[in-house]
């Protein structure tokens, strides 16, 4: 048999060598396409719930709200199991599928179930689908930060940066004192300008956030002076929705030429809201500022996040499921790197964490133990 193998390959060694040539470019072709991973993923197929409604306990939040998702998805088909947990004002509902399902249209049939019991959700609950991904998504973590002021350089003052006094100027013209203020627009800098561009990457689900604070323009009323004047707090909320709205009016024609005419009635500044007139007595407007203290504030937060004992913001890129984690930790390293030339001065994203360099290093690892092995065998 052998004998005949190697007669007729001597015939035809051109053919043979072909053959070879063949084999050999789609072994290397294939190899660009394999997908390499250091941790095969074996997550099932599932979706994630995930309601939010601020006011309920734990208690409330399982009856009103998780026992409601848990029993509008039974019947689901391909469906195979729920799980769920319940806490303070946040509630996750997991919806497991057979492995076969395709995942888009499993999350169409959890959307179109959800919709039948939005109307009989508590007033203020929200419910939505979390992103495609699982939990070893987490490709690629970033932290955004303030360079000290030895690295960047002090910009003179009224531009960008840090100043020579030791507050920082922001582009639109705010001065940050203090480390809470700077906290604040770290937070302001990740949501507005990283988040949206990273979500942009091929292959990435979502981007989360965690560290800083949400900025929030508070408004704490003077409940003495209300009473005094027999206003409530609602009287102050509905003043301010009626201030903080743009009016369209038309458009006037002239000489053939339309101009629209629009009122433009948005708050664009803190002290704008301190000026909305709440009522009036005798004549007198009540504003805003007589009624309440208006200041910046922030969102209450349950986390944060340092890096070399300083405060920072981690940002977390999700990969799709079914991706390829080298991929696309290598693109959206690639976008950190355009992202930071938009920054404003002295605030830099660094890498953290790059999925890259572990399955770089496992190909490594893999490579050198086979090389050896054969070694030892021949």
């Amino acid at each position: 048999m052998i004998a005949n193998v190697l007669a007729v390959s001597i015939r035809n060694r051109w053919l043979v060598l072909l053959l070879t040539t063949v084999g050999c470019a789609l072994g290397v072709w294939s190899l660009h396409k394999l997908p390499i991973d250091a941790v095969p993923d074996v997550t099932n197929n599932q979706v994630q719930i995930n309601a939010f409604a601020p006011s309920l306990t734990p208690v409330e939040m399982e009856k009103q709200i998780t026992f409601q998702i848990e029993t509008i998805l039974a019947g689901t088909p391909t469906l195979e199991y729920t799980r769920s947990f319940s806490r303070n004002g946040f509630a996750q509902v997991t919806a497991v599928f057979n492995d076969k399902t395709n995942i888009y249209f499993a999350r169409q049939q959890v959307n179109e179930r959800l919709q039948e019991i939005r109307q009989s959700l508590p007033p203020g609950a929200e419910v939505k689908l979390g992103p495609i991904s699982t939990g070893l998504g987490e490709v690629y973590w970033w932290a955004v930060e303030y360079e000290p002021p030895q690295i960047a350089p002090t910009q003179p003052n009224g531009k960008p940066g840090w100043q020579s006094d030791g507050s920082y100027l922001t582009p639109e013209g705010e001065f940050l004192q203090n480390d809470f203020e700077r906290a604040v627009y770290l937070r302001t800098v990740q949501d507005w300008i990283i988040r949206p561009q990273m979500r942009a990457v091929p292959g990435i689900a979502g981007a989360d956030a965690i560290g800083g604070y949400v900025k929030q323009y508070q408004i704490a009323p003077d409940a003495i002076k209300l009473a005094a004047y027999g206003l409530s707090f609602d009287d102050i909320v509905k003043a301010v929705q009626a201030g903080n709205a743009s009016r369209g009016a038309s458009y006037i024609e002239r000489n053939g030429e339309g101009y629209v005419v629009r009122a433009g009635g948005r708050i664009e500044k803190l002290s704008e809201i301190s000026e909305i007139v709440v009522s009036t007595r005798g004549g007198t407007p009540l504003r805003v500022r007589d009624l309440a203290d208006v200041t910046i504030g922030r969102e209450l937060r349950t986390g944060s996040a340092s890096m070399n004992g300083g405060e920072v913001v981690l940002g977390t890129a999700l990969m799709l499921v079914g991706g390829i984690s080298r991929t696309v930790s290598a693109a959206a390293a690639a976008k950190i790197e355009q992202i930071n030339a938009t920054l404003p001065p002295g605030i830099v994203a660094k890498t953290v964490l790059n999925r890259t360099q572990l399955v770089d290093a496992t190909i490594y690892t893999v490579a050198k133990n086979l090389l050896e092995g054969a070694v030892f065998v021949i």
